[in-house]
């Protein structure tokens, strides 16, 4: 059976006339479909994660019940109870046992009942009443007319009966057509239902397996997030303590017989180098993690993929023959310059790789509306989007091989050719872009990797140019920096950098110590140089508590994993700057001297 997609199986989902919620053994609701969120008056929220016991109080009391129709109260978003017939059933899932409950509102039938219930006992206290008044009126007649009425009775009886038995009669051969009607419908129906079971649970399968897909990317994600903020600490420590032996190391051996430091030196530098390679790791697992600082602007795809025509064209090798077709009047989007040069870089790479004999790489960009009953993929909106499509005519993927694509440290290649992080990272960016990524692969005849972006709603950035940019003050490191970080190695590495340079620092390990520095210190602190990321109190708060006492301080963050806090801050405006870890002694003191110098947007 053809696999259906999971946009067709959230639309058979949604398309059951009954209400469906399943939940999970700590009652907690993982599934609800459209009816149910009707149902139970969802509108403008997910019932997703809430306890199913808020939905049907009386749940735990009767979730023996398995496989039976019971009727219980239900009770709404709003707190609005109603009667609600339901059956449930236990599903087995990799993640344990999951309930699945059907649920049907039964309060109209009820009071339907109830009223039929009211309207026959009025209709037989009347009739009794009518048949007492005629008994009454009859006891005044005379004994010649009660015979009379006693022998109409008989005689009208026996009419009675006569049709009685015709209507018995009727109603048996009646009764022996609808017999057969049910025998054959019931026939029907369970071909039917055998046959609903059937895709049922194909969709269940194929649910579980991309569900237990999405999971595993997630849970990796924030593995991979978490190591990279770490790594991204120790990293910025090894890069520039190396540094500092490299520049006592490089002074003595220029001195006379000081040829005996120059292997030492040679030493250190690779402690550089392997510290620098590790750092292009961790950005490429805060790609995928989605977790990388995003400096998003608005830009022209065709202009990024036309600007590293030639970088390609190097990196693919003269046996690959390079062909782009780029749509004309294409769309702007929003996203990291940086981050799609890495996109395209890394899948010309993974195309190159796939076609060891040669043959021919394809980009090209196109422009694709979707309507409101249309998106591209299920979660994203509709509109206008951007494509770029990177096709090979390699080797091509295997079904395993897709289905593992995107994992992090999963590659085809050689140990030691590979890091298995390309697409992986091309994933991460993609996806905190607001993107979607699909890869159409055969083996033997070749690879296609589309890209969607939504299209910009602003116009590119100004040139931005720095008044003063050359002021021998600011290069030589005048001023007074207050620096803020939880981490002892880093900040005394931070100080150290800046003090050789010329400037005034103070430091403080946390957000409250900062603010006393603050409030208490009797000259100027020119600019705040904050971590993100800190316990108790974090940048942002600690730069907004600083400003309140000193309004015309520079705020400069620094941080290897900041961009979930960024997002919560609102702070990505034109204020913002970040020097992101790890940084090395020129970046640091290149965005401080950027951070003091005062911006002018050009026209």
């Amino acid at each position: 059976m053809e696999k259906l997609s999971p946009r067709t199986l959230a639309q058979l989902l949604d398309a059951t006339p009954i209400a469906v919620l399943t939940f999970d053994r700590a009652n907690t609701v993982v599934l609800a479909n459209a009816e149910a969120k009707y149902l139970f008056g969802f509108h403008d929220e997910e019932p997703l994660g809430k306890l199913v016991t808020e939905m049907i109080p009386s749940l735990d009391s009767v979730s023996h019940a398995l496989n039976q129709m019971i009727e219980v109260e239900g009770r709404r978003s709003d707190g609005t109870p109603f009667s609600a017939a339901i059956a449930l059933s236990k599903v087995e899932s990799e993640d344990g046992p999951l309930i699945s409950a059907t649920i049907r509102d039964v309060t109209e039938r009820k009071q339907v009942a109830a009223k039929a219930r009211r309207a026959k006992a009025e209709a037989e206290r009347v009739r009794l009443d009518a048949e007492s008044d005629r008994i009454s009126a009859e006891g005044v007649k005379d004994e010649t007319e009660r015979v009379r009425i006693e022998a109409e009775q008989v005689r009208l009886k026996a009419e009675e009966e006569k049709a009685l038995a015709e209507f018995k009669r009727v109603k048996a051969e009646n009764e022996k057509v609808v017999a057969e009607g049910v025998r054959v419908n019931a026939e029907r129906e369970k071909a039917l239902a055998e046959d609903v079971r059937i895709e049922a649970e194909a969709d269940r399968e194929r649910l579980e397996v991309q569900l237990h897909q999405s999971q595993r990317l997630e849970s990796l994600g924030q593995l991979a997030g978490g190591v990279a903020h770490d790594f991204n600490n120790l990293l910025a420590v090894i890069l520039n303590y190396a540094s500092f032996v490299v520049e006592e190391l490089s002074i003595a051996s220029k001195a006379p017989e000081g040829e005996k430091w120059n292997s030492t030196l040679k030493d250190v530098e690779q402690i550089q180098l392997a510290a620098e390679r590790a750092s292009l790791l961790t950005h490429q697992l805060l790609s995928f993690a989605r977790r990388e600082v995003v400096q998003a602007q608005a830009l022209s795809l065709n202009s990024a993929i036309t600007r590293m025509e030639q970088i390609l064209r190097r990196t693919i090798g003269e046996q690959i023959h390079l062909v782009t077709n780029l749509s004309d009047d294409l769309p702007l989007v929003v996203a990291d310059p940086g981050q799609i040069e890495q996109i395209i870089l890394n899948l010309a790479i993974n195309a190159r790789d796939a076609m060891p004999s040669g043959g021919t790489l394809s980009i090209d960009t196109s422009v694709r509306l979707f309507a409101d009953d249309a998106p591209p993929s299920p979660g994203l909106r509709a509109g206008s989007y951007v494509s770029c499509r990177v096709s090979d005519d390699g080797f091509g993927m295997s079904a395993e091989v897709r289905d593992k694509a995107y994992e992090p440290f999963f590659t085809t290649k050689p140990r030691g050719e590979g890091s298995g992080l390309g697409l992986a990272t091309v994933y991460g960016i993609v996806s905190q872009s607001g993107g979607h990524i699909t890869i159409d692969s055969d083996e033997g005849i070749g690879t296609s990797i589309t890209i969607l972006l939504p299209e910009a709603t602003q116009s590119a950035p100004p040139r931005v140019s720095e008044e003063s940019a050359n002021d021998a003050s600011l290069t030589s490191g005048v001023g007074t920096v207050l620096v803020v970080d939880d981490q002892g190695a880093l900040r005394e590495m931070t100080q150290r950098i800046l003090t050789r340079h010329g400037y005034a620092v103070l430091t403080a390990s946390g957000g409250a110590q900062a603010i006393e520095i603050a409030r208490s210190h009797d000259g100027v602190i020119d600019l705040l140089l904050t971590d993100i990321i800190m316990p108790a109190m974090q940048g942002p708060e600690v730069a907004n508590e600083i400003r309140k006492l000193r309004p015309d301080i520079r705020v400069l963050f620094m941080s290897g994993h900041a961009q979930p806090v960024l997002e919560a801050e609102m702070l990505l405006g034109t204020e913002f700057q970040l020097v992101e870890k790890p940084f090395n002694q020129a970046t640091l003191l290149e965005n401080v001297r950027r951070a003091l110098t005062r911006q002018v947007v050009l026209p």
